[in-house]
């Protein structure tokens, strides 16, 4: 298949499926005529890598979700390692997002940004 085909069939753009290939998340295509041909199993890499995506994982945790384990370690074992540090992420991150909702649902009444700031500091303590 060409760039385009693997583009048109996976739903991505061929600029995106090169920058995969520059990042080092798809092995490197054969060439004929100059131009890289895939195989089939290409289309199979980028739906985990698409589904990787839209989990919330970056690419280094991507990477290692393809290349960072022993050699035989089964895709469910690689997705829950992986899994259960991006849910402490989103925890975390969830956490984050109550405090500033909360900030941001507040009146404010103060005067001048230096009444503002005073309760600020006052609150911390």
């Amino acid at each position: 298949m060409t760039i385009g085909e693997v583009a048109s069939r996976s739903g991505l753009n061929a600029s995106a499926i090169r920058f995969y290939e520059k990042e080092g998340l798809l092995p490197k295509p054969g060439r004929s005529g100059g131009r890289r041909q895939y195989d089939a199993p290409i289309l199979e890499r980028l739906a985990v890598l698409q589904r990787a995506r839209d989990c919330g994982f970056t690419l280094p945790e991507i990477r290692h979700l393809f290349t960072g384990f022993r050699e035989g370690t089964p895709p469910s074992q690689r997705w829950q390692t992986l899994a259960r540090k991006k849910l402490v992420e989103l925890d975390e991150l969830t956490r984050k997002i109550a405090v500033m909702k909360t900030y941001l649902t507040r009146s404010c009444d103060c005067r001048d940004l230096q009444e503002c700031g005073q309760r600020i500091l006052r609150a911390r303590r």
